[in-house]
């Protein structure tokens, strides 16, 4: 391929990526996708996991985008999406970048807002998933024997 197809760096989801990536590593940098979602894509368009993403066309990066956006409706099974059942549509939706981030934070805001279990471990800042807390996730001064001067 000629120098002028080259792109040092490619737009794709709203994100920068180098070029000099292949494909199966350069769509992993979009967060919300991972190497399973980033291998059952390559697979699905038929690419070659080692090619450079500065050498994909205008049209493989729409197609792929399209596949990232909503990849239900891309034949991909239900449990690949990152937010099943959605609470506010019902949907099988998957979200990516800063929609992630956002829809995260709101899941939060709501488990505070009804003073859950979950809620009041994440308002308190404490460990939420059931870990010991005796010795482990202290923050703080430091834990030690203080010597007399």
């Amino acid at each position: 391929m000629s120098e002028q197809e080259y792109r040092h760096i490619v737009r794709m989801a709203g994100h920068d990526i180098d070029g000099q990536e292949n494909l199966l590593q350069g769509l992993t940098k979009i967060r919300g996708v991972g190497l399973r979602m980033s291998k059952s894509i390559i697979k699905q368009l038929g690419q070659d996991p080692s090619k450079r993403l500065g050498f994909l066309s205008d049209e493989e990066i729409a197609k792929i985008e399209e596949i990232i956006k909503s990849p239900v409706d891309a034949n991909m099974p239900e449990w690949y999406v990152n937010r099943p059942r959605d609470r506010m549509t019902g949907r099988m939706l998957h979200l990516i970048g800063s929609d992630l981030d956002f829809a995260n934070k709101n899941d939060i805001d709501r488990l505070k807002r009804i003073k859950s279990w979950r809620g009041m471990r994440h308002a308190l800042g404490l460990k939420v998933r059931g870990q010991h807390t005796r010795t482990t996730g202290r923050g703080g001064a430091a834990v030690g024997v203080s010597r007399k001067k």
